[in-house]
């Protein structure tokens, strides 16, 4: 896992160079909605893969996930945000020995978000969060996920970047406890973004998984983006037109960049921004 660490964070500098020449902005991350306040993203994602990083590499030959997806965070005080994510999926995979399909709700992620300090020097919050599996079984043809639950808590740092460029910067990391056979994971992630104009924002993150490799060595062969123990890293890269103050659309592309016992692809997404002030 040390190698995979040192790649991450030679292409965090990468992104971080890369960013402070481009563009970005979002209402997520370190900061919190305030009392009464909502933000709203329902996106249509399609994530494309033809190759697997690890042994498995050789037998799949297209991975395809659909799905439709919509998150919320609302401010039930000015310190404290829910947050609530839920997708409806339709995979299908064709590799050397079948051709099989499925679809219904997927995972579903329930977590609080509270903001301990913020300042001039930025905005301190933690997060905890929980999976609840959809209503799908484990034993599946093609199951939509590991069928169990999770338990993330992370520590969430963002500051403006305002007035050398009209952005921002986010950091988080995480632990994930795996409840059943799938491994425990670190998860951190590196965000910058600006405004373009005053209309348009552009936003570039580096999403990452470290697995703990203290899962069940045995992986279900059946879906090859829940296998037990795996890395990935994953760069996100939006651009934003913002129609009102209340609604706005994103463009996305996240190519999967390093990774380890997991689906090589990348997702493109269409997302419809809704925002409560």
């Amino acid at each position: 896992m040390s190698s995979f660490i040192s790649k991450a964070f030679g292409i965090g500098v990468m992104t971080c160079i890369f960013i402070l020449i481009s563009t970005a902005r979002s209402l997520a991350g370190a900061w919190v909605m305030g009392s009464g306040e909502m933000y709203e993203r329902l996106a249509f994602n399609y994530y494309y893969a033809g190759a697997e990083y690890g042994a498995n590499q050789d037998h799949l030959k297209s991975f395809r996930d659909t799905d439709i997806s919509n998150y919320i965070e609302y401010g039930i005080t000015d310190r404290i945000t829910l947050i609530n994510s839920i997708y409806y999926k339709f995979l299908k995979k064709e590799d050397q020995y079948e051709d099989v399909s499925s679809n219904g709700l997927g995972d579903i992620d329930l977590g609080v978000k509270y903001k301990v300090a913020d300042g001039s020097w930025g905005v301190l919050s933690t997060q905890g969060l929980i999976k609840i599996p959809g209503l799908y079984g484990k034993d599946d043809p093609l199951p939509l996920g590991n069928a169990q639950y999770d338990f993330e808590l992370r520590v969430l740092y963002g500051r403006s970047l305002w007035p050398v460029i009209p952005g921002y910067c986010n950091f988080e990391i995480g632990y994930r406890w795996r409840f059943g056979d799938p491994s425990d994971e670190i998860r951190y992630l590196i965000e910058f973004g600006a405004d373009i104009t005053k209309n348009i924002y552009g936003r570039i993150k580096l999403d990452s998984i470290l697995s703990m490799d203290n899962g069940t060595k045995s992986n279900n062969p059946a879906n090859p983006m829940a296998y037990y123990n795996y890395d990935l890293g994953k760069l996100d890269i939006a651009l934003g037109i913002k129609i009102t103050k209340a609604f706005g659309i994103e463009l996305c592309y996240t190519p999967a960049i390093y990774g380890w016992n997991t689906t090589e692809g990348a997702t493109y997404t269409v997302a419809l921004i809704y925002i409560l002030k």
